[in-house]
Parts: C-alpha cells; structure tokens; sequence
C-alpha cells in the first residue's frame, strides 16, 4: 500500500470539507465565486502541466476533447448548485444531499446504459430518498415555496451534475487529469464570464478575498494537484473509502464552528444517506470509479 498516496489523499479530502465554511465568508454569490476558481484552478494546474513536461507529451483525441468540455458544463453547473445550496442550508445538510452523486450514477446506468438494477441499489436508492425527506425536514414539504426556499433543489442539482460528471467521463482514457480539467475550467471561464456581475467584487474587506483566494488556489489549484498525485496509486476501494473524510470534516466545521445542531430526524436522515451511500461503493456487482480527473467540489 502508498501510503505517501493515502496520507496526500487524505489531505486533499479534507480541505475539500472545508470548502462550505470558506463559501459563506467569501461575500460573494455562487456564480461569481464559480468564476474565480475557474480561473485561479485554470492558472494553477495549466501551469503545473506546462512546467512539468506534461503539455509535450499529451495525446489529443478530438472525441474525448468534446467529451471532456460536456463534462466542464455539468463540473461547472455541479459548483455553482451546491455553492447556491451553501447560501440557502446548513452546509452539513447540503453536503450529506451531494454525496448523493454515486446513487443517481447508479441509477443513470440503469436508465441509459440499461444495465440492471439490484436490489442492493434499489434498497441504497430507497434508502436515500427517505433520508432526504428527513434531512430536508418535512415541515418544508408541506408548501411549494417552503420547499423551492429550502435549497433541497440546488443541493440536489448540484448531486445530479456531479454523477453526470462522473457518468460523462468514465470512458476518458486518453487525454491526462490536467489536460482534462483545464479543459473543464477553462470552458467555465467561458461559460460564467457574461454572466458575472463585476460590481460584487467592490468593497470586499481583504478577509472576503482570503476566502475567495483560498477557495479558488487551495481548494482547487492545490487540492487538485494532491488529488491527482495520490490517485493513481491507489486502488479504486481505498479512494472509495477516503472520500468520506470530506463529508465527515464539513460536518465537523459545521457543527464546531458554526454551531449547527441537526435535529433528531436531520441526523437520521444523514445516517440513512450515508448508509444508502455505502451500500452502493461496496456493492460487489457495482462499483463506482471515482474518476481523478473529475473529483470537483
């Protein structure tokens, strides 16, 4: 076993946790924030690939670079989904919902690629629409707007692109993780520019742009480079296996610094999510690769 790899995933992991507690102290909407991180992880990894030899050895293929860009449109749409999730719900809330991404890659393979559907997966995905309901809370069901104001919809988008990122890119072989997420960042920039509303960056205190320098440099330029470093030294199980400790530390922040405090149904439901989740990762007739050039949160 790595365990150079385990201990730089683990780390990686962990800053990705972080990243609701630094969203709300940016001061910054969702979209605009998107936007930077597409250009700070745009300016870090290409820099990375180009110093390090890697531009001179890639193999272009023009399907996978069409491939590739439709994965930048759900990456994209992904983080600005659950960042407008962290502006409506609590973010252990938010990213217990998100985490529901292997699920709907789940049932996405059963829908498009017709492949079938397992008890195993059909008790994971019932398992996790009840934990939904409970963490969402149900007084918010009990109307349309207490519902479209909760931010269950956004959290939930946010999970959908997620697997639709994973789901687009499974069959990526030929082009490198940094040629593939500059890609992806790069048509985000592209994407996002006419939509930005400059205005919003005037008056920010210089902790607002520690937050957003930080989301954007550590969050995405640094955790990428860990990310992708650890990878592809590790077996698809332990990957499987690390990626709760983002989970896990977003809660921790959430409940430690922030002082949330679930109640008692909102912790069920994150058991039964959790629960529903890890039925699917170590289901023995599925298993969901978790692509390295397309961990984006």
């Amino acid at each position: 076993m790595n365990v150079s790899a385990i201990i730089k995933l683990t780390i990686s992991m962990a800053i990705f946790g972080s990243i609701g507690f630094f969203t709300i102290h940016t001061g910054i909407p969702a979209l605009e924030l998107v936007f930077i991180r597409c250009i700070c992880a745009t300016i870090f990894l290409s820099s990375i690939w180009y110093f390090t030899g890697g531009h001179k050895r890639e193999m272009w293929n023009k399907k996978e670079v069409f491939q590739t860009l439709l994965c930048g449109v759900f990456l994209v749409l992904n983080w600005v989904f659950l960042f407008k999730a962290f502006e409506e719900m609590a973010i252990s809330i938010t990213i217990s919902i998100y985490n529901l991404a292997p699920i709907f890659v789940l049932l996405l393979g059963t829908f498009i690629l017709k492949e079938r559907l397992t008890i195993r997966g059909l008790l994971a995905t019932i398992i996790c629409f009840i934990g939904s309901i409970f963490i969402v809370g149900i007084d918010n069901f009990k109307s349309i707007e207490q519902f479209m104001n909760s931010g269950f919809i956004w959290a939930m988008l946010s999970a959908v692109c997620y697997a639709l990122t994973m789901f687009t890119s499974k069959s990526l072989h030929t082009l490198s993780p940094y040629a593939t997420t500059f890609l992806q960042t790069f048509v985000g920039i592209i994407i996002l520019l006419p939509f930005c509303d400059f205005s919003l960056f005037e008056g920010l205190s210089t902790m607002n742009w520690l937050y957003i320098l930080g989301t954007g440099l550590i969050h995405t330029g640094f955790v990428y480079y860990l990310f992708f470093d650890s990878i592809r030294n590790l077996p698809t199980v332990i990957v499987s296996v690390l990626t709760f400790v983002d989970p896990v530390v977003a809660i921790l922040l959430d409940t430690v610094l922030l002082d949330f405090r679930p109640t008692l149904l909102q912790t069920l439901g994150i058991g039964l999510i959790f629960a529903g989740i890890v039925l699917t990762i170590v289901s023995p007739k599925r298993r969901i690769k978790l692509q390295e050039d397309t961990f984006a949160q």
